[in-house]
């Protein structure tokens, strides 16, 4: 019996030629057997070398041919490429391929579009039999309690996507977290693969693929001073950061959320944990997005979903700006009217400048109150709305704001995680740097990249208190990288 092995890029004209010819000898010989291996385009030249490397073969094109010895056990006998089946198949059996160039162009385009295919049922299939693995710290939080839904429903990571959810916290909040599990499981999601309870902080993290860092059990903690939270924060992440390293996958995707310090806990898991992704580590805003729009809507009489691209700068949880220079009203009730895609400039409709700095831009205005005092639902929305941006994508043309490790965009200094306007698209996130800044949101934007940094200073500070042979600060990226390294983990 002769078995081949035809593989190819599954774009490949030279590939559907060889393919359409073994499909016929097989159809047409009882003794002929054919096994077909397809591979993305961008992973053939990488998937060639391999198979070569594996076999001893030197072979640079698509597609490559070669022979199964079934009665001899071993590897297989490399035949080649398309010309040289053509000649096999024509010694062999006295049959040809007599296929015209358009034909081939055509087989290879469904080739390729059925590969695409048959690579997603997979992945589907994959995902329902490898979930995805979820870690939420300080889970006995309000916030935790009203996310885990948001989470196990599918809307988030989609609707053949199961998960698996795991609480860490301390000992003391055990029975908090069994009363959790036991709840969740009585709701029976149908995609949710499991849910456990963790108070080892050594196995905290293991295959973790997403990772939701709330720890606002600190203020129910008697710290004394703003500058013994900040030390509290930091010591929190020293352990965490190794941890991530350690034991979740190397792509993980990390969460700062809640009410408390997320652009320090952001910061902090960078700074400790050098081989993580920087771009992998985002902080929460869209609290304060929400909120935002909502209280624009009764100011306008209209619906919150109309209200886009409002922009949340700066310290997430601390000092921050909300700016509305780019914000844009859809279906407003207005003497102008338009399709739906129609949208008017925020600042065109609503000249009341004093209740807009009262409501929305001083500090103890009813914004801040309602996003410092809210039981959890919305910081839980806000968790799911981002991570289902960061997996399938925000909504066409509109921003998003979230705490970054800053490049220089808008002349905010390197090195500090500040909240700016990006947009995400196709498993990642991009800055909107087209953005034209005024002059009233650059002062705003000088004023709280200091506040950032200050945050920043006091918690390194506390650090070379823990380490005495510490450095004095840490600015740029490539500092945030390598300037803890004089600090052995697990030493807090």
């Amino acid at each position: 019996m002769a078995k081949l092995v035809l593989a190819g890029r599954a774009n490949c004209p030279h590939y559907a030629k060889a393919e359409l010819l073994a499909d016929y000898l097989q159809a047409n010989l009882p003794d002929f057997r054919v096994h077909k291996i397809t591979q993305h385009p961008d992973g053939w030249e990488q998937w060639l070398r391999d198979i070569c490397e594996m076999n001893g073969w030197e072979h640079r094109r698509s597609p490559i041919i070669w022979r199964e010895l079934l009665d001899r056990g071993g590897k297989g006998l490399l035949l080649g490429g398309v010309n040289d089946f053509l000649e096999y198949a024509q010694h062999y059996y006295g049959i040809t391929s007599t296929m015209l160039s358009e034909e081939m162009l055509d087989i290879a385009e469904e080739n390729l579009q059925a590969h695409v295919e048959t690579e997603k049922e997979e992945e589907e299939i994959r995902n329902l039999t490898n979930p995805l693995q979820i870690w939420i710290t300080s889970a006995s939080a309000p916030i935790c309690y009203q996310l885990i839904p948001l989470l196990a429903n599918g809307e988030v990571f989609g609707m053949t996507t199961e998960v698996s959810i795991h609480l860490l916290d301390t000992d003391e909040f055990k029975n908090v977290l069994c009363g959790i599990v036991m709840e969740v499981e009585d709701m029976a999601f149908p995609l949710l693969h499991g849910i456990s309870e963790h108070t080892e902080i050594d196995k905290a993290f293991l295959q973790a693929d997403v990772i939701i860092v709330l720890d606002d059990i600190l203020l129910k903690r008697e710290v004394q001073s703003l500058e013994n939270y900040i030390r509290e924060v930091s010591e929190i992440c020293h352990v965490y950061a190794p941890l991530i390293e350690k034991n979740a996958k190397k792509g993980v995707r990390v969460i700062s959320a809640g009410k408390t310090f997320v652009n320090l806990k952001a910061m902090m898991i960078i700074t400790y944990g050098p081989s993580i992704n920087p771009e992998n580590v985002i902080a929460v805003a869209t609290s304060w997005e929400t909120a935002a729009k909502a209280m624009l809507a009764r100011k306008l009489n209209m619906n919150a979903a109309g209200v886009k691209d409002v922009i949340v700068w700066g310290n997430i949880t601390g000092c921050n700006y909300i700016d509305l220079s780019h914000t844009k009203l859809y279906k407003c009730d207005s003497a102008v009217w338009g399709p739906a895609n129609f949208s008017r400039p925020l600042m065109n409709l609503i000249y009341d400048s004093k209740w807009i700095h009262s409501e929305l831009l001083s500090a103890q205005s009813s914004l801040s109150s309602r996003v410092c005092y809210c039981a959890g639902m919305l910081p839980a929305h806000a968790v799911a709305t981002v991570l289902r941006y960061w997996f399938h994508g925000s909504p066409p043309g509109e921003i998003v704001s979230v705490g970054i490790l800053s490049e220089g965009q808008f002349c905010i200094p390197e090195g500090i995680v500040f909240s700016m306007p990006v947009r995400f698209q196709n498993g990642g996130w991009e800055v909107v740097t087209e953005l034209e800044i005024n002059e009233t949101t650059q002062e705003a934007l000088e004023r709280l990249s200091h506040d950032v940094i200050q945050e920043k200073l006091v918690a390194l500070e506390k650090i070379k208190e823990m380490h005495p042979y510490g450095r004095d600060k840490i600015t740029t990226k490539k500092e945030l990288h390598q300037g803890m390294e004089t600090f052995p983990a697990g030493s807090v």
